[in-house]
């Protein structure tokens, strides 16, 4: 289990340690920084595919995602100026857990004059290390711009310095499991994490028409495939399951998937109608809740499943339920919910334990309400 989130210098989190739980509630006014969070964990996720870059790149690179403020924050009531910086620009993510920890270092690339590649990041550091906190002697791997130097059997460091391109990171082109099986370890669990934002409800939504029948044990991030992977959760025995979190949702209901040359679909049975009733017919807020079951309810939990706003287009009556649903699917995986639903926050604190962290905005900076800085978790980042 990840147990502490740290950011640096990505869009208004200038400098954000959180400590997460096995059920972690983030929270917070419009504007607050939920949706960067939500963001930043994706960026983690896109690096253990080599992917960071680009996705920076579709924000807009790193010049439109670095923190627009004073280097060392706005002081409550003084002006807002610049200053000489006496820091390498640069955005840092990381997490560590009881087992390993990760961190990398963003920045700008020395000017080269025969490219048109200027604005893309580089990767200036990166380190995985054992345990909650990076220490010199729990270095795992280490790299320091294009050299990676990695732990052998014995302790030490390998006799080896690698040399990797300053734009791939060191989780998708050394993880070996005979040079650095731990590398390895971390990619996997990074891999495994799951994101769903906002499924589509429209008339058009994929989760609307029939799929192809086969065994869907992950929920796509569209939600193209809701029938097979309702009909999945049913055949490996959680059907009592499903119809208990449908019944409390909508009491007197029932759903059902139907066959029909080799294509699945939907059937939702309503108290009072003398047919059920297909999914081009229901109601968004229906139809999303349903997507909810069937991601949540997933026979194969990652290691961290990432919400963002699900209460989105759901009647308030339905939040206790989708409360219920949250708290089941985290007796089997870490989970951090972005929210900005009391109701639900509230629904949630009654029927499981969590954590909750509340952001606001403070002099453009967000900040953990309530945070001092001794009550941050204890972090280090990697030295450039």
């Amino acid at each position: 289990m990840l147990t502490t989130l740290a950011v640096e210098n990505y869009r208004s989190l200038r400098d954000l340690v959180l400590p997460l739980s096995g059920l972690t509630v983030v929270t917070g006014p419009n504007g607050s920084g939920k949706s960067s969070l939500y963001r930043a964990l994706r960026l983690l996720a896109d690096a253990s595919r080599n992917g960071a870059v680009a996705a920076l790149a579709r924000e807009g690179g790193l010049p439109s995602t670095l923190w627009a403020g004073p280097e060392n924050g706005v002081r409550p009531g003084a002006r807002v100026q610049g200053t000489v910086r006496t820091k390498p620009v640069g955005l840092r993510l990381g997490f560590a857990g009881d087992e390993f920890g990760y961190a990398l270092d963003l920045g700008l690339p020395v000017p080269e004059r025969e490219t048109v590649f200027n604005l893309d990041p580089e990767f200036k550091q990166e380190a995985v290390w054992s345990g909650p906190v990076l220490r010199p002697a729990s270095l795992l791997a280490d790299r320091a711009g294009p050299s990676v130097r990695t732990r052998v059997a014995s302790g030490g460091w390998g006799p080896d310095v690698h040399r990797i391109r300053l734009s791939d990171s060191i989780l998708s082109e050394f993880a070996d499991p005979r040079a650095c099986p731990e590398l390895l370890v971390v990619r996997e669990r990074i891999r495994s994490w799951r994101f769903y934002d906002h499924f589509r409800t429209d008339a058009s939504a994929p989760a609307r028409r029939s799929v192809v029948g086969t065994r869907t044990f992950v929920l796509s991030h569209d939600g193209a495939d809701l029938a097979a992977a309702l009909q999945t959760i049913i055949e490996i025995g959680r059907a009592s399951e499903l119809a208990s979190l449908v019944d409390a949702a909508f009491p007197g209901s029932r759903l059902s998937v139907v066959s029909q040359d080799g294509l699945l679909s939907v059937r939702f049975h309503q108290h009072g109608l003398l047919r059920p009733l297909s999914a081009a017919e229901l109601s968004d807020g229906t139809l999303r809740y349903l997507l909810w079951v069937a991601a949540l309810l997933t026979p194969r939990p990652p290691e961290l499943l990432v919400l963002n706003e699900p209460e989105t287009s759901l009647h308030p009556d339905l939040l206790p339920a989708l409360a219920v649903l949250i708290a089941t699917a985290a007796k089997e995986t870490q989970l951090v919910v972005v929210s900005h639903a009391s109701p639900l926050i509230r629904a949630l604190s009654e029927v499981a334990d969590v954590g909750a962290l509340e952001l606001e905005k403070e002099g453009g900076e967000t900040k953990l309400v309530g945070q001092g800085r001794l009550d941050r978790p204890s972090w280090h980042w990697p030295k450039r």
